[in-house]
């Protein structure tokens, strides 16, 4: 036990050098059972650890592995870094990436790189390991960049589609810009407090920043960092062509782990952001119009991948909503819930995608509900969770964030609260018209395919039963009281209170009537956004565009860093001035030697007269100077 932090993170890299060595040659069955079998180990020691946790009172527990470096008076260690916020991070990374790793055996059995895919997927979890458990911001900073490796290549895992492998591209690019801002605020931070390792920056801030440094600025440079990874308006485009990878990827990297390492993030320097009342704000603003942003595209796509991928990033959002309210626990609160039920959602859209041989669209799917019906049951659970219906463990993180959107004194607003209430009923909607369109229409799917149909094998529905459970039953573990003494609730503003329970009944009103609005519209035999499409042509085609969010970075970025690459640094810099110069020297050395070969002539008589000539200039030159 006295290494039990190191032996968590180390079992997945074992994973990964097996598989990624030896795993080829050793077969499906040995890449399974390493595969599988260790992230299970990881998870089982991270439950002895919370197990340890709990008996210690939460005195959290520190190992150091190694000194990284040191310099001048400063030592950077590589020290993993145990409390309550971390060990739930550690739990739903070991105990749902375990889940996705089992499922992964039934979704890729037959794909031919199937050694080199998990030990892809052994590796994100090492480095997320790392991220979650890593004491210091620059241990952190290293899992922070593994799992952008690591989902660079997972994401782009079939690369011989280069639309794939774009992809992959895509989101490798993308997260770097905002990990540019990561790097400034850790080196400003660094220089104000002296220190990386987090529980020491947190006690640093507790009194206010320290003089000369603004804590804001600190939180606003980290927070750029965030969007990135957590896929956060302006830096969202990565996450729905991610979708690219292989459906277990979709529900690790983006439902489970990765895309909420910016929420673990704020929660853990909750001592910053508690004295950056500005940065907060902006984390609160970014966090609910991203919400609802991406609710409203969900509500227009038709890939069922894409749905859930937008979904993902509305439901980020509220976490970010929360975080810039100060209800950090209710953010990681929904963070543990949203693991459970978008897991359960993107796997069940994987059992569908393998039910029908690849078909994505929902528009060319229905009637499998009896066909699929574990598949069905599963998604119809963790799709109502999500739409926040009671008892679900949706409905339980979600009414938390909608309450302290309005009540926290730490800057709860009306309209905050306004417009995460329409994400909420926005939500409810799109994933009514999902499950409908996907599973209880009429039939659109061909004959051909039909005749094919089947369920899953129990590797994958076995999984998604698990999940499902935990998407009805999560919301009664009360993660914000069990973070509270780490992570303490904001104060509700005077005179609230008595709005909180007209508030959760409004809040069941949103989920219900959501769903009740799209059941409306579903009865007429129409598909919502094929309505929406016909009465507002103009407004459908910009939401189903996306905002076009895309072209503006294509015409506004991507072109002007082209032209400025490819004229000024390729056509003038390199072409003109290095390799100008360059020609222009190798052009003044071949001229001089070839007027100078001229004296090499092979002619014996001619060098004969040379010396002769020679020998009478000395002459002549000593008569006259000797």
């Amino acid at each position: 036990m006295s290494h039990l932090l190191v032996w968590i993170v180390l079992l997945p890299l074992a994973g990964f050098l097996f598989n990624g060595l030896a795993g080829d040659r050793l077969g499906a069955r040995a890449v399974s059972l390493v595969g599988c079998g260790l992230p299970i180990g990881s998870f089982t020691l991270t439950v002895a650890g919370a197990i340890a946790l709990a008996a210690a009172g939460g005195e959290p527990r520190v190992e150091t592995a190694f000194t990284w470096a040191t310099v001048g008076d400063h030592s950077f260690e590589v020290a993993f870094y145990l409390d309550r916020l971390s060990v739930v991070m550690a739990l739903v990374v070991t105990g749902v990436g375990s889940l996705i790793h089992v499922y992964s055996t039934g979704y890729m059995r037959d794909d031919p790189g199937y050694a080199r895919y998990f030990a892809y997927l052994n590796l994100f979890l090492f480095f997320m390991l790392v991220l979650v458990l890593g004491r210091s911001l620059l241990v952190l900073f290293v899992g922070w960049e593994g799992v952008g490796l690591a989902s660079y290549l997972l994401i782009g895992f079939w690369f011989q589609d280069p639309e794939k492998a774009r992809a992959g591209k895509k989101a490798f690019i993308t997260n770097r810009v905002g990990d540019a801002g990561f790097l400034l605020g850790m080196f400003v931070l660094f220089q104000a407090a002296g220190t990386l390792e987090m529980d020491r920056v947190n006690a640093v801030f507790s009194t206010g920043a320290p003089a000369g440094f603004s804590a804001s600025l600190i939180g606003v440079l980290l927070f750029v960092g965030a969007t990135g990874k957590s896929a956060q308006i302006p830096l969202h485009v990565w996450l729905p062509d991610a979708m690219a990878g292989p459906t277990p990827v979709s529900a690790l990297i983006h439902a489970a782990t990765m895309v909420t390492a910016g929420v673990y993030m704020v929660a853990r320097l909750s001592g910053i952001y508690g004295q950056a009342p500005e940065a907060s704000a902006v984390i609160a603003a970014v966090g609910v119009l991203t919400a609802l942003f991406a609710a409203t595209v969900a509500l227009t796509q038709n890939d069922i991948k894409k749905v859930l991928a937008y979904s993902t990033i509305s439901q980020l959002g509220l976490m970010f909503l929360a975080l810039g309210v100060g209800a950090y626990g209710v953010a990681v609160f929904h963070l543990y819930t949203h693991a459970f039920f978008k897991a359960c959602l993107f796997l069940g859209a994987g059992s569908v995608i393998h039910a029908l041989g690849g078909e994505q669209d929902i528009r060319r799917m229905g009637g499998l509900a009896r066909r699929v019906p574990t598949t069905f049951a599963t998604f119809a659970v963790a799709a109502a969770a999500i739409a926040g219906i009671p008892p679900l463990a949706g409905f339980f993180s979600k009414d938390e964030i909608l309450w302290f959107a309005l009540a926290s004194r730490s800057g709860g607003a009306l309209w905050l609260w306004a417009l995460a209430a329409l994400t909420a009923f926005l939500t409810a909607f799109y994933m009514a018209r999902l499950l409908w369109l996907t599973f209880l229409a009429p039939s659109r799917v061909d004959a051909e395919t039909a005749r094919h149909v089947h369920e899953s094998p129990r590797s994958m529905t076995g999984v998604l039963i698990a999940l499902a459970a935990l998407s009805a039953v999560g919301g009664f573990v009360g993660v914000p009281h069990l973070l509270e003494p780490l992570l303490p609730l904001p104060e509700v503003r005077p005179g609230l209170d008595a709005l909180e329970t007209p508030l959760v009944l409004l809040s069941v009103l949103l989920a219900v009537g959501g769903v009740g609005a799209a059941a409306y519209v579903l009865a007429a035999g129409e598909d919502p956004a094929e309505v929406f499409r016909r009465r507002f042509p103009g407004l459908h085609r910009l939401v189903a565009g996306k905002y076009f969010v895309d072209e503006a970075y294509e015409r506004w970025v991507t072109r002007p860093l082209y032209w400025v690459s490819d004229r000024v640094f390729l056509r003038f810099s390199d072409r003109r001035v290095l390799d100008g110069s360059l020609h222009a020297l190798a052009a003044l050395a071949e001229r001089s030697a070839a007027r100078l070969s001229r004296a090499q002539t092979g002619n014996l008589q001619l060098y004969a007269f040379l010396v002769l000539a020679g020998i009478a200039a000395g002459l002549l030159w000593s008569l006259r100077h000797v």
